[in-house]
């Protein structure tokens, strides 16, 4: 596996390979490795015949309040499961790598891009984390310029996230993989490791109560009922999984997406299906 921090050399190698017709698949991470990811690896893996890795933690996604000093951080582990797994490229910049000035740091004017299409950026995680998705939307297309990957894999278990990479990245072939969870639900997160020994015992009650509403055990009036009475709810919607909005006549998949706070944590989690 080659390692990469700075972009003229990666660009070197990315030359070579395309000179040679290799497809190239990107999986942007911020590191902290875990099964999930390693999962969104395997899936590039099947749809290229090279992978690049990134792992860079965005300053751009990330509230003043929030939890960029401290978000976890463990490369020599990321890097020695990601050679286990025989990637071909690890690329880890730095900020300045990505964010070569102080113009690319303006998120309010790579805001303005946007202006007639908030829709997506502000509903559901978008209203508790107003700055989040242009963040992730603005290293994305950042890496994609620079790796120019014709295929990058991302979870579904980020699914608003997801819509919004598809939605305004465009000449790239995106790939979702369901989402990877512990054996008793809860969906695979780095996060997760902030959960202490009762929070990571209550935390699956979430899953299990998106399945029963799924499978209407519950309504959602009642579902909402059961998580309020485990966690702080953020949200309950159940949508158009194609369009995040209302479901109508037209709508063939559905989307049940939920965030809830626990303590300090606030987790995430979502079940797709077709209706």
């Amino acid at each position: 596996m080659q390692i990469f921090s700075h972009i003229y050399p990666l660009k070197t190698t990315l030359m070579d390979w395309r000179s040679k017709n290799q497809i190239i698949a990107l999986v942007p991470t911020m590191g902290g490795l875990h099964r999930a990811h390693l999962a969104l690896v395997e899936a590039a893996q099947k749809k290229a015949d090279r992978v690049v890795v990134s792992i860079f933690v965005n300053p751009m996604q990330f509230a003043a309040h929030e939890d960029f000093d401290t978000y976890p951080r463990s490369i020599q582990a990321d890097l020695a499961a990601l050679e286990a797994l025989k990637v071909d490229i690890a690329f880890i910049p730095d900020a300045g790598e990505i964010y070569p000035s102080n113009e690319s740091l303006n998120q309010a004017k790579f805001k303005k891009k946007y202006q007639k299409n908030t829709y997506l950026f502000e509903i559901l995680c978008g209203r508790t984390r107003p700055h989040f998705f242009y963040g992730v939307l603005q290293v994305v297309q950042r890496l994609f310029e620079i790796v120019a990957p014709d295929v990058a894999v991302f979870g579904q278990k980020d699914y608003q996230q997801l819509k919004i990479i598809q939605k305004f990245t465009q000449g790239v072939e995106i790939i979702s993989v369901a989402v990877v969870r512990e054996n008793d639900g809860l969906a695979i997160s780095t996060r997760n490791q902030y959960l202490n020994a009762s929070e990571r015992m209550l935390a699956p009650q979430l899953y299990k109560t998106l399945s029963q509403l799924l499978r209407d055990e519950l309504d959602k009036q009642s579902a909402i009922g059961q998580l309020q009475h485990h966690f702080k709810l953020d949200y309950l919607q159940v949508l158009d999984a194609d369009t995040l909005s209302e479901i109508d006549d037209n709508s063939s998949k559905i989307a049940i997406l939920c965030a809830v706070f626990l303590g300090k944590n606030r987790l995430i989690d979502n079940i797709v299906f077709r209706r």
